[in-house]
C-alpha cells in the first residue's frame, strides 16, 4: 500500500512548524509498512493533482496569503476544488483553512476572495484568539480529544449546509462565539490548531490517513501503534488546562 501526499506551499505555509504534520503521517505510515511518498509543489510550480491521495496546507499569515493568491488563480484554485469534489483527503491548517472559504475580509472591510471550495467566510476583529486550546472532533471525524494551539485574528463562520471538524472544549476555535472549531467537508479537515498538530493527536492523525487509504483502496484497518508517550502527555495538558 502506498499514499501520495502532496504537501501545498510548503516554502510559504509552514507557521509554527506546521509542515511537522507531513513528517508525522509520513512516520506513522511508514511504520506500519506503508509507503509514503511525499511531493512539495511551491509557488509556481504545476503539477497534476489527479494522482495524488492526500493533500496538506499550513499556516500562513495575511500577507502570504495574499501572495499565494495570483499563483492559485492560475489553474491550481479549479484543480484543489475538483480534488476536493472528488473526495480527497486535506488537512489545512489556520490560513490554509481560511483559503478554502469563500473570502477574508480585514477590518478595513477590504474583502480578499478566496477559493471558495467550502461555504465558510473569515472576517478579522480586533484582538488576538490566541493560546493553547481543546476541542473534541465529532463523531464524524473520529471522536478524539485534540490539543492545540491558535494564533488568529480571523474568525470564520460556517455555512448552514457545512460541519465544523469539532466542538471547542477550551479556547476559541473558529470564532469564540459558537464554539464550533475547524471544519469538516466531504474528506477536507480544517483546524486552527498549530503545533504542529498530528504528533501530539496520534487518534486524529490515523483517522485522516484511514480516511485517505480507505478512499484509494476500500475499507481497512491501521495497525495500533504504541502511543503510550502521546497518551501521557495528552493527560498532563489535560490537567493543566483544568486549572
Amino acid at each position: 500500500m502506498e499514499l501520495k501526499i502532496c504537501h501545498l506551499y510548503p516554502d510559504v505555509l509552514n507557521l509554527y512548524g506546521d509542515g511537522g504534520n507531513i513528517i508525522c503521517m509520513k512516520k506513522r505510515l511508514e511504520w506500519r509498512g506503508i509507503k509514503a511518498d511525499i511531493t512539495n509543489l511551491k509557488i509556481g510550480e504545476s503539477n497534476s493533482l489527479a494522482d495524488f491521495d492526500l493533500f496538506f496546507m499550513g499556516g500562513g499569515q495575511d500577507f502570504e496569503q495574499e501572495v499565494l493568491l495570483d499563483d492559485l488563480h492560475r489553474g491550481k484554485d479549479k484543480n484543489i476544488i475538483s480534488a476536493i469534489e472528488d473526495g480527497k483527503t486535506f488537512l489545512t491548517v489556520c490560513g490554509g483553512y481560511q483559503m478554502l472559504g469563500h473570502y477574508y475580509e480585514n477590518q478595513a472591510g477590504v474583502r480578499c476572495e478566496f477559493l471558495g471550495a467550502i461555504d465558510f467566510y473569515t472576517k478579522s476583529k480586533p484582538g488576538r484568539l490566541t493560546g493553547n486550546y481543546s476541542f473534541r472532533c465529532y463523531p464524524i471525524s473520529g471522536g478524539s480529544t485534540v490539543f492545540g494551539f491558535e494564533n488568529h485574528s480571523g474568525r470564520s463562520y460556517l455555512g448552514l449546509d457545512v460541519s465544523p471538524l469539532g466542538k471547542v472544549i477550551n479556547g476559541f476555535g473558529n470564532n469564540g462565539e459558537d464554539k464550533t472549531e475547524g471544519v469538516r467537508y466531504k474528506n477536507v479537515f480544517g483546524t486552527y490548531s498549530h503545533g504542529p498538530v498530528l504528533p501530539k493527536n496520534p487518534e486524529l492523525c490515523d483517522f485522516i490517513l484511514k480516511t485517505a487509504l480507505e478512499q484509494k483502496y476500500g475499507k481497512c484497518q491501521l495497525l495500533p501503534l504504541d502511543d503510550d508517550a502521546e497518551h501521557r502527555a495528552h493527560a498532563a495538558v489535560a490537567r493543566k488546562m483544568m486549572y
